[in-house]
């Protein structure tokens, strides 16, 4: 008589093949790179209403002169990228390892570390309270070269002389920002900053900012224009970034600064006749320092509102009339486009600015607090400051992405 199969033998043959099949098309799901982000870009796409156009031109069109909006619109090449060839063979795969970043505000002060698997900051700037390794994740204490204690603090002591706190202060510039603490601790005050720094000895700097969820780019102040407009900042802060400030340098940062923005410097050589023995530097090369920074606030007419400790900081002047018995001694940039700035060279002069019909104007017009500056066209599009961009053109673009905007929005809600 043959023997009976065992029932149990049938289950565990039906459970592997199972598991081989759905494996099998898990692989071919994966491998096809049809997956969450694609989805996320497909729901996108249906939401929003967007094409792209066959004559793209990707030149600037910045003219010498503003044109109806009738005319714009046949001129001006747009792209808008929800084409089928750019959306779903377009998405970067994840470095090996890379796990899903902590959502904000989480992310502000921990990431994983597999995203960012550097550990000599945790070393090199231990008494600066950078950035601390804890197991399997990062921890920024919110520490930095000039505030050892805290952002926190250290935005408050700002907040005396700069109005932080009243939504005067929206955007702002932190040049050599290493990780990012004072740009990511300054959102608590409802103010966004765009950070920069190189790339050095110090790995990582703007990778570790970037997964934290602070806007930042690798750049440096050196030969070229930074990369924004004129008028783009409320205020520019630099804290310990070791470069021969004075001449061009304060130049860039007082065109990109708005009339009556404010510039912070912190570390040398700031108050350096008490600070010389500890930064090793020799007397006189601070002395030096110190004196090219002054002399070169005086010239663009900025203000010294305070002084204390290693921090210093200034204002920019409101408009010219503050300062017309300077206007003799300064060489004003000849260019007529002074937002026509990439890969452009910076130069030792000074950024001339719109006239203004009565000595108490801002130049350029004075904005609106955040966050009503959200809603309002500013002065800059409505005094047709712009070429090529109306007041119709600009409503119309903000209606826009305030659609793209609420799409992702509902994508996002929907994935978590």
């Amino acid at each position: 008589m043959a023997a009976k199969g065992n029932p149990g033998d049938n289950i565990t043959l039906f459970i592997v093949v199972g598991l081989c099949c759905f494996f099998y098309l898990l692989g071919a799901w994966q491998r096809s790179g049809f997956g969450k982000g694609d989805s996320i870009a497909q729901e996108v796409t249906k939401s929003a209403d967007c094409s792209v156009l066959s004559n793209l031109n990707v030149e600037s069109h910045h003219g010498n002169g503003v044109k109806k909006t009738d005319d714009l619109r046949s001129k001006i090449k747009v792209f808008r990228p929800c084409d089928d060839r750019f959306k779903l063979h377009c998405l970067i795969p994840a470095p090996k390892g890379y796990v899903t970043p902590f959502p904000w505000p989480k992310s502000c002060d921990f990431i994983p570390f597999a995203n960012a698997p550097y550990k000599s900051l945790t070393v090199e700037k231990a008494i600066q309270n950078w950035i601390q390794y804890e197991g399997d994740v990062f921890r920024f204490p919110g520490g930095g070269a000039q505030f050892p204690h805290g952002a926190d603090a250290y935005i408050d002591q700002l907040a005396f002389v700069i109005p932080i706190n009243n939504g005067m202060v929206r955007t702002a510039l932190d040049t050599g920002c290493a990780v990012a603490s004072w740009g990511a601790y300054l959102f608590k005050k409802n103010a966004i900053a765009m950070s920069f720094a190189p790339r050095d000895s110090h790995e990582a700097q703007v990778q570790f900012a970037l997964e934290r969820g602070v806007p930042t780019i690798i750049g440096v102040l050196g030969t070229i224009k930074l990369p924004y407009p004129s008028r783009a900042f409320d205020m520019a802060h630099c804290s310990r970034y070791l470069i021969p400030w004075g001449g061009k340098y304060m130049m860039e940062v007082d065109r990109v600064l708005r009339p009556g923005g404010y510039w912070v410097l912190s570390g040398p050589p700031i108050n350096w006749r008490a600070n010389y023995k500890s930064w090793q530097r020799p007397k006189d090369e601070l002395e030096n320092e110190q004196r090219n920074i002054e002399e070169t606030a005086k010239l663009l007419c900025w203000e010294k509102k305070y002084e204390k400790g290693e921090t210093a900081i200034w204002r920019k002047r409101v408009n010219k009339s503050y300062c017309q018995e300077h206007h003799s001694c300064v060489t004003m940039c000849k260019s007529k486009i002074a937002d026509d700035v990439w890969y452009k060279e910076m130069e030792a002069c000074v950024t001339p600015y719109p006239e203004t019909d009565d000595n108490d104007d801002v130049l350029g017009g004075e904005l609106k607090p955040f966050p009503e500056t959200l809603k309002d066209v500013t002065p800059r599009i409505t005094s047709d400051s712009v070429p090529g961009i109306s007041v119709e053109l600009f409503l119309e673009d903000n209606k826009l992405w305030q659609k793209h905007v609420n799409a992702y929005k509902r994508v996002n809600k929907k994935d978590h």
